[in-house]
């Protein structure tokens, strides 16, 4: 949390110096508009983060079950570990340097230079140098990510679309399905996972396909908002 307070405070004197401004720039208040926005994209993305597990499921034949040591605590650790991870991340790459980004070049240029900054931070998170495959997936992934919570800011000059997306995938990632750094959660999975052969083109639609619909959705929802006037 004194992570977070730093970097506020750190963004509040890069943005008085670059244009005598405060930190309105993000768009912390909050209205009904985003309110409504923040749960509709955190829904969304939620949901075809889970769609990858039921795939999962049915094609790797891969099983959770309710962990039986869960506990409330257990939860709101997951849970605010994963707000503090996602607003530190977000304060990083569409916070105020992004801003000044699309102040001196424009928003596509920032977009594009925030997204590959998105990417190549994640080789540092996940550990992935020596792994030229993982790194390659990884810097796709999440470079693709990183260009979609840009864009969702450009759109609305705020941070609510873009954390709420990065939490829905985060937490059902890692508190609904244990599946993260944080250890086991609400449903854990049961191992050893099954042994099975199955075709590159099913595991391709596993692996891929949740990430692609929820990247299409969001985007398709995302081109539907009028932009927000400062």
């Amino acid at each position: 949390m004194i992570g977070i307070l730093v970097q506020l405070l750190l963004s509040w004197g890069i943005i008085w110096l670059f244009e005598k401004g405060n930190l309105g720039f993000m768009g912390f208040y909050p209205t009904k508009k985003r309110m409504w926005q923040f749960l509709l994209f955190f829904l969304t993305t939620g949901f075809f983060c889970a769609f990858g597990y039921f795939l999962k499921m049915i094609i790797a034949q891969q099983q959770w079950i309710a962990n039986p040591q869960v506990s409330v605590t257990h939860i709101i650790t997951g849970l605010w570990w994963n707000l503090k991870s996602v607003l530190f991340e977000e304060f990083i790459f569409r916070g105020v340097l992004f801003y000044i980004l699309i102040k001196k070049l424009g928003a596509t240029k920032a977009i594009l230079i925030s997204s590959v900054a998105f990417g190549i931070y994640h080789w540092f998170s996940h550990e992935l140098f020596g792994n030229p495959v993982a790194m390659a997936y990884e810097f796709v992934i999440t470079g693709l990510m990183g260009a979609l919570l840009a864009f969702s800011y450009t759109k609305t000059n705020s941070l609510y679309i873009a954390i709420a997306i990065h939490l829905g995938w985060g937490i059902m990632t890692q508190v609904v399905f244990s599946d993260g750094p944080i250890g086991a959660q609400l449903f854990i999975e049961v191992m050893p996972r099954p042994v099975l052969t199955v075709s590159l083109f099913s595991y391709l639609v596993m692996l891929l396909l949740p990430v692609i619909l929820m990247f299409l959705v969001n985007f398709i929802l995302l081109k539907r908002i009028r932009p927000e006037v400062k």
